[in-house]
């Protein structure tokens, strides 16, 4: 049976990600723990604070599926270096986040949902990279 990534479930996340402190819920597409990847989607509401981080062992693909989102590249200063504005159904709705590079989004669309795929499994202590 097909697992169906449409409106229908981004609307039953959206109600979890409504609900959360955080303002933005993840939806896991693994087919178990132990695989080696990553592939989730992530519901977002435009008061959510995704703090700005790197992952070290993986670029990272983002999609937006609905909405848009703004994903934004920093140096090891916190420079801002590059940015995009990611928007469904237009000209560019996804980018790939080079290895290492430290990156944030900023959702602009209440109810936006983006699509991340990373090549390693997560861990928190190797995966991500915070800035300070």
């Amino acid at each position: 049976m097909l697992k169906r990534l449409d409106f229908e479930l981004f609307d039953q996340v959206l109600a979890q990600a409504e609900a959360s402190p955080r303002h933005r819920m993840h939806y896991d597409l693994r087919d178990s723990v132990e695989e080696e990847s990553q592939r989730m989607l992530n519901v977002l509401e435009p008061d959510t604070v995704i703090p700005i981080h790197r992952h070290n062992g993986t670029s990272e693909i983002v999609a937006v599926l609905r909405g848009k989102v703004k994903e934004i590249l920093y140096d090891d200063k916190g420079v801002e270096t590059d940015s995009c504005v990611m928007e469904y159904g237009s000209n560019c709705p996804a980018v790939v986040v080079p290895q290492a590079v430290y990156h944030t989004a900023v959702c602009l669309e209440p109810g936006s949902v983006i699509l991340e795929i990373k090549a390693k499994k997560y861990d928190p202590v190797l995966t991500e990279d915070f800035l300070k």
